[in-house]
Protein backbone atom coordinates (compact mmCIF):
# COMPACT_ATOMS: atom_id res chain seq x y z
CA UNK A 1 0.00 0.00 0.00
CA UNK A 2 1.58 3.63 -0.81
CA UNK A 3 2.61 5.54 1.89
CA UNK A 4 4.56 8.85 1.35
CA UNK A 5 7.64 9.16 2.95
CA UNK A 6 7.64 10.66 5.99
CA UNK A 7 10.27 13.25 4.94
CA UNK A 8 8.55 14.31 2.02
CA UNK A 9 5.22 14.68 4.43
CA UNK A 10 7.57 16.86 6.80
CA UNK A 11 8.33 19.01 4.20
CA UNK A 12 5.91 19.47 2.06
CA UNK A 13 2.28 20.79 1.41
CA UNK A 14 -0.56 18.55 -0.90
CA UNK A 15 -1.31 20.79 -3.76
CA UNK A 16 -3.51 18.00 -6.08
CA UNK A 17 -3.51 14.49 -6.90
CA UNK A 18 -3.73 13.21 -10.46
CA UNK A 19 -4.05 10.30 -11.71
CA UNK A 20 -0.47 8.46 -10.93
CA UNK A 21 1.12 11.32 -8.77
CA UNK A 22 0.46 13.09 -5.43
CA UNK A 23 1.47 17.03 -6.61
CA UNK A 24 3.16 18.49 -3.30
CA UNK A 25 4.64 21.94 -2.95
CA UNK A 26 8.13 22.01 -1.00
CA UNK A 27 7.61 24.33 2.12
CA UNK A 28 10.22 26.79 0.64
CA UNK A 29 9.31 30.34 -0.54
CA UNK A 30 12.62 30.65 -2.47
CA UNK A 31 11.19 29.19 -5.45
CA UNK A 32 8.09 27.69 -6.97
CA UNK A 33 9.28 23.89 -6.40
CA UNK A 34 6.80 21.09 -6.63
CA UNK A 35 7.16 17.14 -6.04
CA UNK A 36 5.17 14.84 -8.19
CA UNK A 37 5.20 11.49 -6.30
CA UNK A 38 3.95 8.33 -8.02
CA UNK A 39 1.13 6.76 -5.79
CA UNK A 40 2.41 3.11 -6.03
CA UNK A 41 4.11 1.29 -3.77
CA UNK A 42 8.07 0.25 -3.52
CA UNK A 43 9.46 2.59 -6.02
CA UNK A 44 12.66 3.64 -6.00
CA UNK A 45 13.73 4.84 -9.42
CA UNK A 46 11.58 6.15 -12.58
CA UNK A 47 12.81 2.29 -14.43
CA UNK A 48 10.91 1.07 -11.57
CA UNK A 49 7.79 2.67 -12.82
CA UNK A 50 5.53 0.24 -15.28
CA UNK A 51 5.56 1.45 -19.02
CA UNK A 52 1.88 2.90 -18.83
CA UNK A 53 3.06 4.70 -15.34
CA UNK A 54 6.32 5.89 -16.97
CA UNK A 55 4.27 7.47 -19.86
CA UNK A 56 1.84 8.86 -17.35
CA UNK A 57 4.74 10.18 -15.18
CA UNK A 58 6.18 12.26 -18.02
CA UNK A 59 2.83 13.47 -18.93
CA UNK A 60 2.53 14.44 -15.63
CA UNK A 61 5.76 16.28 -15.71
CA UNK A 62 5.00 17.90 -18.47
CA UNK A 63 1.74 19.33 -17.44
CA UNK A 64 3.38 20.58 -14.17
CA UNK A 65 6.31 22.07 -15.77
CA UNK A 66 3.96 23.83 -18.37
CA UNK A 67 1.50 24.92 -15.21
CA UNK A 68 5.00 26.44 -13.46
CA UNK A 69 5.50 28.90 -16.51
CA UNK A 70 1.79 29.93 -16.89
CA UNK A 71 2.04 30.84 -13.34
CA UNK A 72 5.26 32.49 -12.91
CA UNK A 73 6.75 33.04 -16.21
CA UNK A 74 10.11 31.23 -15.24
CA UNK A 75 13.67 31.83 -16.76
CA UNK A 76 14.00 27.72 -16.63
CA UNK A 77 12.13 24.77 -15.25
CA UNK A 78 14.35 22.58 -13.49
CA UNK A 79 13.45 18.46 -13.65
CA UNK A 80 15.04 16.15 -11.33
CA UNK A 81 14.44 13.06 -9.76
CA UNK A 82 17.41 12.78 -7.39
CA UNK A 83 16.23 10.41 -4.11
CA UNK A 84 19.67 10.03 -2.42
CA UNK A 85 18.77 11.27 0.67
CA UNK A 86 14.58 10.34 0.62
CA UNK A 87 14.50 6.49 -1.52
CA UNK A 88 10.77 7.02 -2.38
CA UNK A 89 10.60 7.84 -5.97
CA UNK A 90 9.67 11.82 -6.71
CA UNK A 91 10.40 14.07 -9.28
CA UNK A 92 11.61 17.44 -8.05
CA UNK A 93 9.68 20.04 -10.50
CA UNK A 94 11.24 23.74 -9.93
CA UNK A 95 10.50 27.35 -11.52
CA UNK A 96 13.95 28.96 -11.54
CA UNK A 97 14.80 32.69 -12.31
CA UNK A 98 18.13 34.37 -12.97
CA UNK A 99 17.41 36.35 -10.00
CA UNK A 100 16.76 33.56 -7.38
CA UNK A 101 19.38 33.02 -5.00
CA UNK A 102 20.82 29.96 -6.12
CA UNK A 103 21.27 30.81 -9.79
CA UNK A 104 22.79 29.47 -12.15
CA UNK A 105 23.45 27.11 -9.50
CA UNK A 106 21.30 23.72 -8.49
CA UNK A 107 19.36 25.01 -5.61
CA UNK A 108 20.75 22.35 -3.17
CA UNK A 109 22.48 23.67 0.08
CA UNK A 110 22.61 27.73 -1.54
CA UNK A 111 20.24 28.62 0.96
CA UNK A 112 18.57 27.63 3.53
CA UNK A 113 14.57 27.24 3.39
CA UNK A 114 12.50 29.45 4.14
CA UNK A 115 9.23 27.87 5.29
CA UNK A 116 6.17 30.10 3.88
CA UNK A 117 4.21 32.34 6.10
CA UNK A 118 0.37 31.29 6.00
CA UNK A 119 -1.19 33.71 4.45
CA UNK A 120 1.89 33.78 1.40
CA UNK A 121 1.28 29.72 1.18
CA UNK A 122 -2.52 30.24 0.82
CA UNK A 123 -1.71 32.52 -2.14
CA UNK A 124 0.79 30.75 -3.47
CA UNK A 125 -1.78 27.29 -3.24
CA UNK A 126 -4.76 29.06 -4.79
CA UNK A 127 -2.47 30.12 -7.82
CA UNK A 128 -0.72 26.86 -7.97
CA UNK A 129 -4.20 24.94 -8.11
CA UNK A 130 -5.84 27.23 -10.05
CA UNK A 131 -2.68 26.71 -13.10
CA UNK A 132 -2.27 22.81 -12.41
CA UNK A 133 -6.51 22.65 -12.90
CA UNK A 134 -7.82 21.57 -10.06
CA UNK A 135 -10.49 22.58 -8.16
Amino acid sequence: MFQLHPQLAADTVPVVTWRLCQVLLINDANYPWLVLVPARDGLRDLDDLEPADLQRASEEIVRASKALKSAFSPDKINVGALGNMVPQLHIHVIARFADDPAWPQPIWGVVPAQPYAADALDARLDVLRDALGAS
